[in-house]
């Protein structure tokens, strides 16, 4: 059987028709209300992703909707495989931290592709709407900065580093940053811990048996800075060492609190503000106002021995 021309233009005209059709249904439009929100966090045994919940709960609770939120427990394939489920459930709204910045992008493209709008936290994600986070680099500049002065500017420093993604990073670049005026600080070990408490107690251990002298110690956030402590009084070295983090967790309100206790500092986040600033930008995306800036940042201040008292806390 031969085709005439006319047969194989109606063929291609039939197969453009179907992929259009089949496109149209995998590329919806973009949500004109916001009343599903997929939260995905790293890490719920974080005290930290804790209460970014709450903030998603707030916030999700307050425009009417409802939010549904899941734990990737550190992993980049949980993350993917949770936002395949976000947009067969319908979801209009993903607010993410995620694992992987580069990592989860193919992901957050198929998410998009069905009309969601995507907005990251703590860390940034790409291919999302929007970022919100703290100032990291502040914050490990001014975590640091409170530790070097509190040493006499003169010492040896250990840092206690994290999971390789972009906040963890630029935390330990502001430190590194404020480090550099400090001529007599010098920073004799550095290893990353899964940010949590037993991996900053582990690593902290055997960085302080390779390096007795040391007297100051920079967890990259709270639960690794707290383990960082444990290590310190179970070597005997509490009043020897200094230690300093990132989160203005209520943990560490605690710890201040502890007489005796060799944690001096902590430089704040907010993590339920991040989330509830994530769904206010997605409420102006839905209302035609994108926002001006993709990157939103989040002061950090620190707080001490000496303030604690006057901090709100999560």
């Amino acid at each position: 059987m031969k085709f005439t021309s006319y047969s194989r233009f109606a063929v291609a005209a039939v197969a453009v028709a179907a992929m259009t059709c089949f496109s149209a249904a995998h590329a919806q439009s973009a949500p004109t209300k916001i009343e599903k929100i997929g939260l995905m966090v790293q890490d719920m045994s974080n005290p930290f992703f804790a209460a970014m919940t709450k903030g998603a709960e707030d916030a999700a609770k307050a425009i009417g909707a409802t939010v549904n939120t899941q734990d990737a427990q550190l992993d980049l394939a949980n993350q993917n495989t949770q936002i395949d489920a976000f947009i067969q459930q319908g979801v209009n709204l993903i607010v993410i931290s995620a694992v992987d910045e580069a990592g989860i992008e193919p992901a957050i493209a198929r998410a998009k592709e069905a009309g969601i709008i995507v907005i990251a936290v703590d860390t940034p994600a790409k291919g999302a709407d929007a970022v919100i986070m703290t100032d990291a680099v502040q914050a490990g500049e001014k975590s640091c900065e409170y530790l070097f002065s509190q040493m006499g500017g003169k010492g040896q420093v250990l840092l206690v580093d994290g999971t390789p993604i972009q906040t963890i990073i630029d935390r330990i670049t502001g430190c590194k940053n404020v480090a550099k005026n400090y001529p007599d600080i010098k920073i004799v070990g550095q290893q990353a811990s899964k940010n949590d408490r037993a991996s900053g107690l582990a690593v902290t251990t055997d960085m302080l048996t390779a390096n007795p002298d040391v007297t100051g110690i920079f967890g990259m956030n709270d639960p690794s800075a707290l383990g960082a402590v444990l290590a310190v009084e179970q070597a005997g070295k509490t009043g020897q060492i200094k230690v300093t983090g990132v989160d203005g967790s209520p943990e560490a309100v605690a710890e201040l609190k502890r007489e005796g206790s060799p944690f001096i500092g902590t430089a704040t986040q907010n993590p339920a503000e991040m989330v509830r600033e994530a769904v206010k930008v997605a409420q102006e995306m839905v209302a035609n106002n994108p926002p001006k800036e993709k990157t939103i940042l989040i002061p950090s201040v620190l707080v001490s021995r000496d303030n604690v008292a006057q901090y709100a806390g999560w």
